[in-house]
């Protein structure tokens, strides 16, 4: 790098270390509630529309079955571009450098597990969750109740993440306290939910996802013109000012099996995300449900290609120790990022897309979580199938609100811990509780009722104390010395543990049932069917 440039880009960093000292973050920005207001003015007319086109069941949980692959490439990017992507992942990146990476390529490559494995499966087989597809040959009753508990507890700790990201960004547009921020976003959320059900949450979910990506492309396009569009340019100077280790591996994940366990965690658990599962039920039919992953992906991938940038932008142009001190979970590095290349006026602009990119997400994992509560438990294993429309929407939406309330009180509790850090738990639980029972009850004809079951519960419950075990929990939250598990992400151990489960109960118990229904199955993946 030649002398002028480096002289360019130390005087562009000391511009953001001023830049960053006197940060509006925190104050009321007026631009920021503009866009936070057209927004909310925005949604809430998709919210009304919405409302009065959904009648049935059907158009609640999948829209209708009337969104086209295109449509729903866009909210399925939209679903997966959450807070842990926009905000996490360059939080990461800015803080610890090149293995804040490991977030991106993670969620990235378990798109391909989706495409082949997943998609079209689960639109031929099931009606509104996954656990339709898992149960198809098994025993309702303990199948959908073991599969409501793998989805509430990925969709809780899903929530999670959003929450501590909406409490900082509504804090950032508005100076409230963390706490009250948290109470707006899980009225809003159960807003759009309650009334506009999945037709509505799709369509909030594109028009988040044209705006994130548009957000994220200026961002990234202005920190380029710093560095002369180059992003090597970017990667040196980041080197020259923090030394060549944050360019390498192990500032964040220094164990080699810890990095294992991420990896594992991020590509299955992609595969095993109810709400993400869920979208596939939108559209008409499989090949539509195939074409609208091959549309995510792309978009996904353009996005993660950008955070990339994103990140190392905020390393060099507002410093770690300015990101941590707005936020120590670093939660806020793009935010400071837009003040710093694009003022006060900008940065309300990305605090808004921030703030449009959690809501929708939010409403697409209660409205999962909802699913599972109001089809999966009361619908099929209380009222064993004989729920009328009308009790089925009434149990949906109060379930919605009592998944509001829990999110709100678990945002509070978490506070200031990593967005993306805290998702990849969620992934965990998914890739351990729902990805190897879908496989399992899928593609094996000797999986039994009980194999199945005993694989999601040893799987859900493995990892939920696992985590609690693991210094995250006992370190970081709990402040004491050491953990009793060594791993930040169980998924290495509880993974395989959940499919040896599966496959060895399977293999000790009969269901002779389950065994002469998978030819049928095995056609309806295929062909198609009913739902």
């Amino acid at each position: 790098m030649s002398a002028a440039l480096s002289a360019a880009l130390l005087q562009v960093a000391a511009g953001g270390e001023n830049a960053a000292r006197t940060t509006s973050i925190g104050e009321p920005n007026a631009v920021a509630m503009g866009f936070f207001f057209a927004f909310i003015s925005v949604t809430l007319g998709i919210t009304y529309w919405a409302a009065r086109k959904t009648r049935t069941t059907e158009d609640f949980y999948a829209a209708g079955r009337s969104i086209s692959a295109g449509q729903n490439g866009f909210a399925l990017a939209g679903d997966y571009m959450s807070a842990a992507s926009f905000l996490g992942i360059a939080g990461l990146v800015s803080t610890t450098g090149f293995d804040g990476l490991i977030y991106s390529t993670g969620w990235l490559v378990g798109w391909p597990v989706v495409l082949f494995l997943i998609a079209e499966p689960l639109r031929n087989l099931g009606k509104y969750t996954f656990a339709d597809v898992v149960a198809a040959r098994m025993r309702q009753t303990p199948v959908r109740i073991a599969a409501a508990i793998g989805t509430l507890a990925t969709v809780i700790f899903y929530l999670i993440a959003q929450m501590v990201g909406a409490g900082g960004l509504i804090k950032l547009m508005f100076g409230l306290s963390y706490e009250t921020a948290i109470v707006v976003v899980g009225i809003a959320m159960i807003a759009y939910v309650l009334f506009g059900g999945m037709i509505a949450t799709t369509w909030v979910q594109i028009v988040k996802a044209f705006l994130l990506l548009g957000g994220a492309t200026i961002l990234a396009a202005l920190v380029l013109s710093k560095f002369s569009w180059s992003p090597l340019a970017l990667f040196s100077a980041a080197a020259e000012r923090y030394g060549a280790t944050v360019l390498a591996p192990g500032k964040l994940v220094a164990n080699p099996w810890d990095a294992v366990s991420l990896g594992m965690a991020l590509m299955f658990g992609t595969a095993g995300l109810p709400h993400i599962l869920m979208r596939f039920y939108t559209v008409p039919d499989a090949q539509a449900a195939r074409k609208s992953v091959f549309y995510a992906t792309g978009l996904i991938g353009f996005f993660y290609l950008m955070t990339f940038i994103l990140g190392f932008g905020a390393m060099v142009l507002v410093t770690p120790e300015a990101i941590v001190a707005v936020d120590k979970g670093g939660n806020m590095a793009a935010p400071l990022l837009a003040e710093v290349l694009g003022g006060t006026p900008f940065l309300g602009f990305i605090a808004a897309v921030a703030f449009a990119t959690i809501l929708a997400v939010v409403a697409g994992l209660t409205l999962s979580g909802a699913a599972a509560l109001s089809h999966d438990l009361w619908v099929s294993v209380a009222r064993k199938g004989e729920a009328t429309p009308i009790e089925q929407l009434r149990v949906a939406r109060i379930a919605t609100v009592v998944l509001g309330v829990i999110a709100v009180m678990l945002g509070i509790t978490f506070k200031g811990q990593n967005v993306a850090y805290m998702v990849s738990l969620a992934f965990a639980i998914a890739a351990s509780a729902n990805f190897p029972a879908l496989l399992l009850s899928i593609f094996w004809r000797g999986c039994t009722t009980m194999g199945v079951v005993s694989s999601m519960l040893v799987g859900a419950l493995a990892t939920v104390l696992l985590i609690y075990l693991s210094p995250t929990i006992q370190v970081d939250i709990l402040q004491h010395e050491s953990a009793w598990f060594p791993l930040k992400n169980p998924a290495l151990v509880s993974i395989p543990l959940s499919f040896a489960v599966g496959i060895v109960v399977s293999l000790v118990s009969r269901d002779p049932e389950a065994r002469a229904k998978f030819a049928e199955v095995a056609r309806r993946v295929h062909l198609g069917g009913r739902g």
